[in-house]
């Protein structure tokens, strides 16, 4: 039964990096599409607009989420000390990506939300 619940547990961990995988593929091709179809249609466009790089870096952070959850269940399996030093140190450096990660897409949004809102005038006092 173990080695059952060992080898499903390593197999679960294979597609959960395949998943990410995949979410890192799909946004990378989906990004460049539409940088090319904004380069296409706006000649003055001379860097991404800020909805693709956002677009980009939420799917970035979903996948460094999967991919840390694979290694905690590939690390679960048979842990060694060495196992355990190499989890802590790619967790370290995947929480701190994906909080910077997070915290530039949340300024952003913040961004975003001051440009949407209507300036108020003295006369609406």
């Amino acid at each position: 039964m173990e080695e059952f619940i060992k080898a499903a547990t390593l197999l679960s961990a294979w597609w959960i990096e395949a998943g990410a995988a995949l979410v890192i593929a799909t946004a990378s091709v989906r990004a460049l599409g539409s940088f090319l179809l904004a380069m296409a249609t706006d000649r003055s466009l001379a860097v991404p607009k800020e909805e693709i790089r956002l677009s980009l870096g939420r799917s970035l952070a979903l996948a460094l989420e999967l991919e840390l959850g694979a290694d905690i269940l590939k690390t679960a399996v048979a842990p060694t000390w060495n196992d355990i030093g190499l989890l802590a140190a790619i967790a370290v450096l995947r929480t701190a990506l994906n909080y910077f990660l997070e915290r530039e897409l949340r300024n952003a949004e913040q961004r975003d939300n001051v440009r949407q809102q209507p300036a108020s005038s003295p006369l609406d006092n």
